[in-house]
């Protein structure tokens, strides 16, 4: 990696931006594929994945049998470790879900919030080089526990571990579509493909800009997103091979993956480098994962100040803080997707198994986004009940305010009520 020295703060906007993406350009691409998708349903969607894909879809839906017979082509080490990560993510956000709580905000005047799920959402698994079973879990069990009435699941993957997730989570529909035309599909619906309200989901630039576009027409999506990205703190007390192997994980994503490395000591930096190769050339991606590397930092500051203010200026996807005292270090930490602490937390885990969901803000979002949770499946409805004491003791009040407002039916409907209460 290469190592900037002491930047001063003016040139930390140009060592922090992420790759300029050329969204203009690809909107341009995707959007006669919505159009297509809108106007001729399951036609279009069965000639984009004869154009793109190269594959004849006689059937559009998983056949029902597939996803029954999924679990008999898994090793049963797998099985096992798909249920324990399951039955983590299940416990972690099943712990979000908040009672109702009724407030008397003066007497005779009662308002709470219920939560209701989302009744149709969407889950987008890509295909690639990687079958992204994880992200059926991260998405499906909180739609599961939010008590969505359908989830429907498109992916061009038939890989065995994406229809056994699937089938834990509860998912209703599963079709086996897959880029831009599958946002296409679950955010206006066609023949086959039920409309959904909410999309999510990673995929590549186009599935990303096919989710900006539909989002601008009233369908709700996840977040905005762009490629993966990690940032590390690590300090003298980090163990070099450690924070090699995270910057790697990180990096075997792809060739847009971002990854960055902050610290205040000129050793670590300079160690971590030295184990880098060696790890570097062991792994199976290891070209993708060198691009990737390439394009990343190591920056090398004088105080532990500094390095907060920049890593909060970074916003990182994910932030592994490998620094004595890590805890105390992170609740200065105001902007990321999630934090990982101390020299045993590798953001593998969160990305599959601890119980945190992997479905995080990138590109900066974590400023003002936060990741997907329970409450990312659900609406918050407010209620009011005003006794006959409440309409006596509010309705002053409201009276007033509309009449400053030149309100006067607003006015009136109090009035009206008080006049009645008084006969």
């Amino acid at each position: 990696m290469k190592i900037i020295s002491f930047p001063e703060r003016s040139e930390w906007p140009a060592l922090l931006a992420r790759p300029v993406q050329k969204s203009a350009d690809i909107e341009q691409k995707v959007e006669p594929i919505l159009r297509q998708v809108r106007e001729k349903g399951d036609e279009a969607l069965r000639a984009f994945a004869r154009q793109f894909d190269n594959v004849e879809l006689t059937e559009l839906a998983f056949d029902s049998m597939a996803i029954e017979a999924a679990d008999s082509s898994l090793d049963e080490p797998l099985k096992a470790a798909i249920q324990q990560a399951y039955q983590n993510i299940r416990t972690f956000h099943q712990a979000q879900h908040q009672p109702v709580e009724k407030i008397e905000t003066m007497p005779g005047v009662t308002c709470w919030r219920k939560s209701v799920g989302i009744d149709k959402v969407g889950i987008y698994i890509p295909g690639g080089t990687a079958p992204l079973f994880s992200t059926v879990l991260m998405l499906g069990v909180p739609a599961q526990l939010a008590g969505c009435k359908q989830i429907v699941l498109c992916t061009p993957s038939d890989h065995p571990a994406i229809l056994y997730a699937a089938k834990l989570v509860g998912v209703t529909h599963a079709f086996r579509i897959g880029g831009a035309q599958a946002i296409a599909a679950m955010a206006y619906g066609t023949e086959s493909v039920p409309r959904v309200y909410k999309i999510f989901g990673p995929g590549n630039q186009y599935v990303t800009a096919a989710k900006m576009l539909v989002s601008k027409e009233g369908i709700a999506i996840d977040m905005p997103a762009g490629p993966s990205e990690v940032a590390i703190y690590a300090d003298d007390t980090a163990v070099p091979c450690f924070v090699a192997a995270d910057l790697l994980s990180q990096a075997e994503h792809g060739i847009d993956s971002q990854v960055l490395l902050v610290s205040t000591s000129k050793k670590l930096l300079a160690s971590v480098n030295i184990t880098l190769s060696s790890q570097l050339e062991a792994l199976p991606r290891r070209d993708m994962a060198r691009k990737a590397m390439e394009n990343s930092k190591a920056i090398l500051l004088e105080t532990e100040e500094e390095a907060i203010d920049l890593l909060n200026e970074y916003a990182a996807e994910h932030l592994i803080m490998s620094v004595e005292d890590a805890e105390r270090v992170s609740e200065q930490i105001t902007n990321a997707g999630s934090i990982f602490l101390g020299n045993y937390t590798p953001e593998s885990c969160g990305d599959y198994a601890s119980g945190t969901n992997h479905t995080l803000p990138t590109n900066g979002f974590a400023r003002a986004y936060s990741g997907v949770s329970l409450d990312s499946f659900m609406k918050k409805i407010t209620v009011q009940h005003i006794s006959e004491e409440g309409i006596r003791n509010i309705g002053p009040t409201v009276e007033a305010m509309a009449a400053a407002e030149s309100l006067e039916a607003h006015k009136k409907a109090v009035s009206i009520r008080l006049h009645a209460l008084e006969g």
